[in-house]
């Protein structure tokens, strides 16, 4: 085999899982079933990688990440958009399984991306309930605007019966997510550190515990940008840009965007850090997304050191870090 560090990139599809190493550059393809991830691991774990890549498939890459990472081997699932933009920087425009693969694992040797922690079977689980919890409150929403606009009475009160159905199975779910939560130790003393912050409700805690696991194992730059507020800049020349955020976890900064918003309210450090940047003169959605990178920042710093909620946070905010976050 060739020496140095060995680069792994993984195409997945239904049916099968085309796989290429470098530098060698070989290649093979598995069946995508139980016997075939199987092989494919112990094919892995012989090669010994620094790094093996995969595209996030709306979910066809889990079980092969989790499989993998089972083993101790480092995976990284990284964003398709990435990949095809790498892929069209260094000329490989023609699509196939096979081509794919190859690039990924390009795309593991020069971009290197950290690997990350997936979530464990139970926060798997959990963010399935969190996707079944939306639905549910969109169709009580609904089903509100209906009974608003609904003159006959005997629709009325058929519509009643089903808001107050679905109320019922809205409430059993939370207490599922309660249950589940309890009966993990570690999610437990993440819960715990989280349930101490004003601002943060259980919708929140619930997010960040299951769509955002990284929460604690990565410095500030880092989990800013996976949550997607961190800004970028658009400079060209000696024409300074306006800084804008994009990308990331949509569903995490969604929710971190009402969790800050009401923070800016009744949590001191974050109200008091939101109001001197208006008194600045900076426009109130501008001060909101730097308030929600700040918030986000303490919460990670929070989980990585163990640490509760401390009102000194406040005197850690200054000028400097608008410049960061904005």
């Amino acid at each position: 085999m060739e020496s140095g560090p060995r680069y792994i990139g993984i195409d997945v599809s239904k049916a099968h899982l085309d796989v290429l190493w470098l530098p060698i550059g070989e290649g093979w393809r598995e069946e995508n079933d139980e016997e075939g991830t199987e092989g494919l691991v112990k094919k892995v774990e012989g090669i010994n990688p620094a790094l093996v890549v995969l595209e996030a498939t709306g979910g066809l890459e889990v079980p092969i990440a989790c499989a993998l990472g089972a083993e101790g081997l480092p995976v990284a699932v990284v964003n398709p958009r990435q990949v095809r933009d790498f892929a069209k920087a260094t000329g490989l425009l023609v699509k196939t399984d096979a081509l794919d693969a190859k690039v990924l694992a390009l795309f593991a040797q020069r971009v290197q991306p950290t690997p990350r922690p997936l979530p464990d079977v139970q926060a798997r689980e959990l963010s399935a309930l969190l996707v079944r919890r939306r639905q549910l409150i969109q169709m009580l929403t609904a089903e509100g605007n209906r009974f608003k606009s609904t003159p006959i009475a005997t629709l009325r009160r058929e519509i009643q019966e089903h808001i107050s159905l679905l109320e019922e199975r809205l409430k059993k779910l939370d207490d599922d997510l309660d249950k589940r939560l309890r009966e993990s130790p570690l999610w437990q003393e993440k819960e715990d550190l989280l349930k101490g912050v004003l601002g943060i409700g259980p919708v929140m805690r619930y997010t960040l515990l299951a769509d955002l696991p990284e929460l604690g194992n990565l410095d500030r730059k880092q989990i800013a940008a996976l949550v997607g507020v961190a800004p970028f800049n658009r400079d060209s020349g000696v024409l300074k840009g306006q800084r804008h955020i994009r990308g990331g976890r949509t569903r995490v900064r969604s929710t971190l965007y009402m969790a800050t918003l009401s923070a800016t309210r009744f949590n001191p450090v974050i109200g008091d850090f939101y109001q001197r940047l208006c008194d600045q003169g900076k426009p109130k959605r501008v001060a909101l997304t730097a308030c929600m990178r700040k918030f986000l920042t303490i919460l990670n710093s929070m989980l990585t050191n163990h640490t509760t909620w401390n009102p000194a946070f406040k005197n850690q905010l200054t000028s400097l870090d608008f410049q960061h976050s904005c």
